[in-house]
């Protein structure tokens, strides 16, 4: 499995100039070799578009080449022509079956001409002698960053890659780690993800009590952008400038800490459980249309969730935890107490009908008249959907730990109290 380090590069660092000439003539090289690519698709078609080797042989001699240090300028040329790949694979995909896609695939474009693009370096441009050291030390980079990560024979280094942000870069330090053996049990938990409440957990194991993640503060943060955003940009006449992208940075950096910490406190809390599956309720295109009112529109499309995901699924690795994605259609109206049957969007039946209903937005009341929190009954939905024995219904030869009696009042979770770990920059 592998892991990153990240080390963020701000402007008044040392190597800052150093490291933006790099990643401009990076951008320089992939526009020339796109070029070459574009242009030899377009005048001969694709039989004619060389593969990697062939535009190696031809750009080594360019100056844009040359401009980088050789295994680097090879890094960029490997993605130009990875990006000609996934675009011929797309497009042959999109010819079988075009439902998968929202639009035709278009050709690879051109970066913008003053923009940046990242430079990779691999082990090959990576001092080892320094990397026994715990530095990190790339080529014609004239500095060494500090790493946390000790490398060598129990953390394999892998490359490292600079990446360029608004106003900053972020040096990527990736290494592998051993793979974590997979519990193997028969106990699951279930997320179901929110605006206000960030996420729901739910488990099969008996006398767990629901866990309800506060997500008002990423709520808060993405409100005060916004409305900051609009003071700044309407006073610039809608451009860009240095105090948008600082302002922007800090808020980005905001949200990635507190998901980081909500995240975390997630894992750990499963894996003291025991707990081998987790089951997260996503739906294909969820945000792409969506529409539950312009400002609900806004507060949901703001949160990361698909980072929060990527969050949970590698931390969860690391703890022996599989993450499963499961379709989430219906599963907000169907009640879960009740048993009922959860439909998959475009398949329902016409003759189905949900057992509760949602009498307010945070609150469901199930046929018989029990209330409980929406979101709670929602992520036992998603985690019954994905694994319908999950409970055993009081059937014994039904395989699963858990029974309907469960606890449905929720405790919620604040993570104001957890002091964030501080990534000092150079």
């Amino acid at each position: 499995m592998q892991l990153v380090e990240r080390r963020v590069i701000k402007s008044n660092h040392q190597v800052f100039s150093q490291v933006d000439e790099m990643c401009f003539a990076s951008k320089n090289l992939y526009n020339k070799a796109t070029f070459i690519m574009r242009q030899s698709f377009l005048a001969w078609g694709q039989s004619n578009v060389p593969q990697y080797n062939s535009l190696y042989h031809m750009m080594k001699d360019f100056e844009e080449y040359k401009a980088l240090p050789a295994k680097v300028s090879q890094q960029v040329l490997k993605m130009v022509a990875q990006n000609w790949t996934s675009f011929f694979a797309a497009s042959l995909e999109y010819q079988i079956e075009p439902s998968k896609f929202t639009g035709r695939p278009s050709l690879p474009r051109y970066l913008d001409k003053d923009g940046r693009y990242c430079v990779i370096f691999t082990s090959q441009a990576t001092s080892k002698k320094q990397l026994g050291q715990e530095l990190i030390k790339l080529s014609e980079i004239d500095y060494s960053f500090e790493t946390c990560v000790k490398l060598g024979n129990v953390n394999k280094y892998c490359q490292s890659r600079i990446i360029p942000k608004l106003d900053h870069y972020v040096l990527e330090i990736v290494y592998e780690v051993s793979n974590v053996k997979v519990l193997d049990n028969d106990k699951i938990a279930a997320i179901d993800f929110g605006v206000n409440n960030l996420m729901a957990i739910t488990s099969n194991v008996p006398g767990f009590e629901p866990v309800l993640i506060n997500g008002r503060p990423l709520k808060s943060i993405n409100q005060f952008y916004n409305s900051k955003r609009a003071t700044i940009t309407s006073k610039n006449s809608n451009k860009s400038s240095k105090r948008l992208k600082r302002f922007t940075t800090s808020r980005n950096h905001l949200v990635k800490d507190y998901l980081h910490r909500a995240s975390t406190y997630v894992i750990n809390l499963l894996s003291e459980l025991g707990i081998s599956k987790l089951v997260l309720g996503k739906n294909k295109g969820w945000k792409n249309g969506i529409n539950i009112g312009g400002i609900n529109n806004q507060n949901f499309v703001q949160i990361p969730h698909a980072q929060l995901i990527d969050m949970l699924t590698y931390k969860g690795a690391m703890k022996g935890i599989q993450v499963i994605i499961q379709e989430e259609s219906y599963t907000s109206s169907s009640s879960f107490l009740d048993s009922d049957f959860i439909p998959v969007y475009g398949n329902k039946p016409l003759n189905w009908k949900p057992s509760g209903k949602r009498v307010k937005r945070g609150l469901y009341v199930t046929s018989n008249g029990i209330a409980l929190n929406a979101d709670i009954n929602g992520s036992y939905k998603i985690l019954v959907k994905a694994f319908p024995n999950a409970f055993s219904f009081g059937d014994t030869s039904v395989n699963g730990i858990g029974n309907r009696e469960v606890l449905v009042t929720p405790r919620k979770v604040n993570l104001e109290g957890h002091a964030p770990l501080m990534v000092i920059p150079f």
